[in-house]
């Protein structure tokens, strides 16, 4: 017989949804089989699969030990210590990531991820701990293409990461983005639509001017920084948060980012990425951030945009 008492990062979530990430050996047939069986209580008592668990509640299992294996992976012990840190609490923490680090393990199944080096970081500072939590593990909130930088949100507990996501859903966190054009963008500032529909195979945005079966609106505004020839640093905001959305938004319109490949880049620029960089995100909530109130009408700011440094000179050079 097994005991779990639910913590309060496990909390809040269904018994069935609990156990498939706490012993993913358990197949969900054996849950339901399990409940109806008195072999998984809830507090002494039969449960029901559907129960939403409660910071406290003991659960009892009286399964083979084969099943009973728990999901203790500490591969991200052998990611790199290498962590830019903008800002931390007992909540949250915001990492500028660099160009060419993936924030998730990809087809390549590098362990060396943002996700990684963030789990290692809190291990390292005794704030997570794989074999004390349970089904809940820290968890980014956004996400950046590998070789576009700036700011990522993680949530240090699961609490944080349902408002985080929620506020994210709502728009009521704001990311802006800085990058270079091609071309001259003759207006100080727009926004422009279009709809989209991705090519999973190819990993590929395709834009169109008018709606198409099974494409979703693509919604960009941006605003003119400086401008020099042939090339205009513009700063972005989403209005939607689609796939590849900046780089294959501006590309339509015929002005594609410099440095990106992917997506059109006009001249070779001797870029070697997309010049991208996520750089500010503003906390705006309307309604209550609860536990992360505190962190409302703030906004983080990456100071030193690399890029910027190759859009000065390349003016210099021309």
């Amino acid at each position: 017989m097994k005991e779990i008492v639910i913590k309060k990062d496990d909390s809040n979530q269904r018994l069935d949804k609990f156990l498939t990430k706490f012993y993913p050996r358990i197949p969900v047939s054996m849950i339901y089989k399990s409940c109806r069986k008195k072999r998984i209580k809830i507090n002494y008592k039969k449960a029901d699969f559907r129960t939403i668990l409660s910071e406290g509640d003991i659960i009892n299992l009286y399964l083979n030990d084969e099943f009973l294996e728990t999901n203790s992976n500490t591969d991200f012990l052998f990611a790199k210590d290498d962590l830019n840190i903008i800002y931390q609490d007992q909540n949250i923490l915001l990492v500028d990531k660099p160009v060419g680090l993936v924030v998730h393990a990809d087809e390549t199944k590098t362990v060396d991820t943002l996700i990684n080096r963030i789990k290692k970081f809190l291990f390292v500072n005794k704030e997570y701990n794989p074999e004390e939590r349970s089904s809940f593990t820290p968890s980014l909130c956004n996400r950046i293409d590998r070789n576009t930088a700036g700011i990522v949100i993680a949530a240090k507990n699961a609490e944080s990461l349902r408002v985080i996501n929620q506020k994210i859903r709502d728009r009521e966190i704001e990311k802006k983005y800085l990058a270079v054009v091609w071309g001259r963008l003759e207006k100080d500032e727009d926004i422009i639509k279009h709809y989209m529909i991705k090519d999973e195979n190819n990993k590929r945005v395709s834009v169109y001017n008018y709606p198409i079966a099974g494409g979703k609106t693509m919604i960009t505004s941006y605003k003119r920084l400086d401008i020099y020839k042939d090339m205009t640093l513009i700063e972005v905001s989403l209005i939607t948060g689609r796939t590849h959305q900046i780089r294959s938004h501006f590309s339509h319109i015929g002005h594609p980012l410099v440095g990106d490949l992917k997506y059109g880049e006009k001249q070779f620029s001797g870029a070697k990425h997309q010049l991208l960089y996520s750089y500010k995100v503003c906390f705006n909530f309307i309604d209550s951030g609860q536990i992360l109130d505190y962190i409302n009408k703030k906004e983080f700011i990456v100071k030193d945009i690399p890029f910027l440094k190759f859009f000065n000179n390349y003016k210099k050079e021309n």
